[in-house]
């Protein structure tokens, strides 16, 4: 039977993917941004220790990244989501406890860690069970889990904050995290993965997919201001406060949900190497705009086109592996970039909460950001012709 195109087994394996990716980057991770200024209202945290500790959630993605190809390897599939699935809302549980910024170093640690093992394993496991002709539109409604998470945890968070404050809105999230574990508890098949040699994951990859890499990384670099700051940034650097300041964090959210699916139509129509290149300028112009003209207007434009290109850039980064490297290298390819992004991810959120601390000013945040994408648009102009040949060839 098929729906919308789909066979049930692709649609289910399609929808356990969003889960996924809905528990482990748009809960897990997301979520924190709007809970940063109500943590340091609250008194659980200084602004300092609240910006160090969205920092460890990102060295928790850079171990995940690293270690998820392997676990890959040696276990099961479903073993492996599930367990994943189920210690990342353990982690978002234990946050609920009001026990200072080092109790929650290590829970963060491991939400970060369990993010990007299900966005390495969950994601291409996903797309290994959808027919070569609909993989574009499935990336896009996997990746459309992290733009879910935030619009909801956008929505959701103030919400248990005015009823219960932060405790409330961790165990708020924490329940759903754990119910979007039952409901894809079995949607999970065996992973092409599974005992295979991970010899592939340390060839030298081709300029194409180094400069894929390249891109991706330095994406992430351009990500952090909004991923961490964008919420306190409205809500106290602006005076806009709380609510105002997740509104705009809604605003990211609804472009990430979106992102994932303008960017397979856009792949669809022109390559997923052009596409790229065109989510990275949009990328610029939303990273600057904060700086050029600090406002309800330029915010509202600046979330809602970096919230496109945050789980855009990933959905077009996993199809031009397969692009480059066929449905058996793709998982190998994007466990590469997964990595690389998780390392300029977490090494600019550690530099930009120290330059925060040292500046207590947002501006150079976003300025450095900007600085990043400009360099990963050149990056992805370098050769384009040849990258686009390469592109038709496959």
């Amino acid at each position: 039977m098929q729906k919308g195109g789909y066979q049930d087994g692709e649609l289910r394996a399609a929808l356990g993917g969003l889960c996924a990716l809905l528990t482990g980057l748009g809960l897990a991770r997301f979520a924190y941004t709007p809970l940063l200024p109500a943590l340091i209202e609250a008194g659980w945290l200084d602004a300092p220790a609240a910006a160090y500790l969205g920092a460890a959630n990102f060295a928790g993605y850079l171990a995940g990244a690293l270690a998820a190809r392997r676990l890959g390897v040696l276990l099961p599939t479903p073993l492996l989501l599930r367990a994943t699935m189920l210690a990342t809302t353990a982690s978002l549980l234990a946050c609920a406890l009001p026990l200072g910024f080092w109790w929650m170093v290590p829970w963060r640690t491991l939400a970060g860690f369990t993010g990007a093992v299900l966005t390495v394993v969950a994601a291409p496991a996903a797309l290994a069970r959808i027919a070569g002709e609909r993989r574009a539109r499935a990336a896009g409604i996997v990746f459309t889990g992290a733009g879910i998470g935030i619009v909801g945890s956008g929505t959701l968070v103030p919400v248990l904050v005015a009823q219960g404050g932060v405790t409330l809105s961790w165990l708020g999230i924490a329940a759903v995290a754990g119910l979007l574990t039952l409901l894809s508890w079995r949607n999970w098949s065996p992973s092409p993965l599974r005992g295979t040699a991970p010899a592939a994951t340390t060839r030298i990859p081709d300029p194409p997919t180094l400069r894929a890499i390249g891109i991706y990384a330095l994406a992430a670099l351009g990500l952090v201001p909004h991923m961490v700051f964008l919420v306190d940034y409205a809500a106290r650097g602006l005076g806009q406060g709380l609510a105002a300041g997740s509104g705009y964090w809604v605003i990211f959210g609804v472009g990430a949900a979106m992102g994932p699916l303008l960017a397979g139509r856009l792949a669809d129509r022109v390559g997923f190497a052009r596409a790229l290149q065109a989510g990275v300028a949009l990328q610029v112009v939303a990273a600057i705009l904060p700086v050029l003209a600090p406002g309800t207007l330029t915010l509202v434009v600046s979330s809602l086109a970096m919230g496109i290109m945050t789980p855009g850039s990933g959905a077009l980064v996993l199809g031009r592996m397969g692009e480059l490297r066929g449905p058996e290298g793709q998982a190998a390819g994007w466990g590469v970039a997964t990595t690389s992004f998780a390392i300029f991810q977490a090494a600019g959120a550690w530099a930009m909460s120290w330059l925060y601390a040292a500046t207590d000013s947002y501006a150079p945040l976003f300025l450095a950001a900007t600085a990043a994408l400009v360099l990963g648009l050149a990056l992805s102009l370098v050769d384009g012709p040849r990258r686009r040949e390469l592109s038709r060839r496959s």
